[in-house]
């Protein structure tokens, strides 16, 4: 029977193991076209939205693409049916998040948003492309599906870690594609540690 410590570093190691597993492919690199197409040559926004702890993530994304040069915000997708939906604008992009991709207020949030605005397009986040979700999006970023290390096999755990991590691999090399600068975080971060950071590597 495993120790504590053994135990604890078991677990570390099998969420490291979900990371490393990540796809590399093509469609990384797609994400990234589209979402450099749709915002920063069309003047969109990414519209984030996911249920649950997926949401959880998809504020984080949102906010952290955000403050780094790359405009966009989270909608939630049961407010999305009750009027937020309205936020949509021309040449926006969906990014929406479901481990599962069955996630039926996000299936049916790609529908609606093209309702509004027909050429909307889409990225998902979610475990396997052949999913629903997957299978809908324009562009689709796989996580691997790994195996959660909850007992159970049923809270997420691994899956929101790589969910995570992937969406920081975006954002950061969203931040090399823009050449975004210390200048640049610092006129969108006027207060706090971080503010103050920015503005001396100026």
């Amino acid at each position: 029977m495993l120790n504590l410590a053994e135990e604890i570093k078991d677990l570390i190691e099998r969420e490291i193991s979900g990371i490393r597993n990540i796809p590399v492919d093509i469609n990384i690199q797609r994400a990234l076209d589209l979402i450099y197409q749709q915002v920063h040559e069309k003047g969109g926004k990414v519209i984030v939205s996911g249920l649950g702890k997926a949401g959880q993530i998809g504020h984080n994304i949102a906010t952290t693409f955000s403050s780094t040069g790359t405009p966009a915000i989270f909608l939630h997708p049961s407010e999305a049916q009750h009027g937020d939906l309205g936020i949509i604008q021309q040449h926006d992009v969906l990014f929406l998040i479901s481990n599962s991709g069955k996630t039926r207020e996000i299936i049916e949030l790609i529908p609606l948003a093209k309702n509004l605005s027909p050429g909307i397009k889409s990225i998902a986040l979610t475990g396997h492309p052949e999913n629903e979700l997957g299978t809908q999006a324009d562009v689709c970023l796989s996580t691997g599906y790994p195996q959660e290390i909850c007992p159970l096999g049923l809270t997420p755990t691994t899956s929101t870690t790589v969910m995570t991590v992937l969406g920081d691999v975006i954002v950061v090399m969203m931040m090399h594609r823009i050449g975004f600068t210390s200048s640049d975080y610092a006129k969108r971060h006027h207060s706090g540690y971080l503010g103050q950071k920015s503005r001396n590597d100026v």
